[in-house]
């Protein structure tokens, strides 16, 4: 799939405008003019800026390239599959991990991708308990960000 460049910069005007939006909502800072919204909104002008830039080049070049061209992996239904799995598997995980619990999702999700994208099922297994492990260790020892327990949250308090 290929877009033209106008496409992503009318996306990214409009997530600096909402992110502009929402910083409007932080607390002021008592006794100093520079609060915490300052480095969201210049953040959020130069994404502006660079959407700007990127609808003035797409629209420039808009005879030689269309706005979405779809590649040969729309025609063919494996492909298609795969593509929509991830964000299922996102969805899944935003859904099921308060219940299941970061663990069990991430087996799920990372076995079942890793199956269905070619890797052998002894492999993927491996690639899965080794991904969960250190990620679940790096969030919850280094970064001290608790991730869902779930159905494991009886067995670990």
């Amino acid at each position: 799939m290929r877009l033209n460049d106008a496409v992503p910069g009318v996306f990214l005007i409009l997530f600096a405008l909402a992110e502009m939006a929402y910083t409007t909502t932080f607390p002021a800072t008592f006794g100093q003019q520079i609060g915490p919204d300052l480095f969201p909104r210049l953040i959020g002008v130069g994404l502006l800026g660079c959407g700007v830039l990127l609808v003035i080049s797409g629209l420039g070049t808009r005879e030689q390239v269309p706005l979405v061209t779809l590649g040969d992996w729309a025609t063919d239904s494996r492909a298609f599959f795969n593509f929509l799995l991830v964000p299922v598997a996102l969805l899944f995980y935003i859904l099921a991990s308060d219940w299941l619990g970061f663990i069990i999702s991430s087996l799920i999700i990372l076995l079942t991708l890793l199956y269905r994208f070619g890797v052998s099922l002894l492999t993927s297994l491996a690639v899965a308990v080794g991904t969960t492990i250190v990620i679940q260790f790096v969030f919850a020892s280094v970064l001290l960000v608790p991730l869902p327990w779930g159905l494991f949250q009886p067995v670990v308090w």
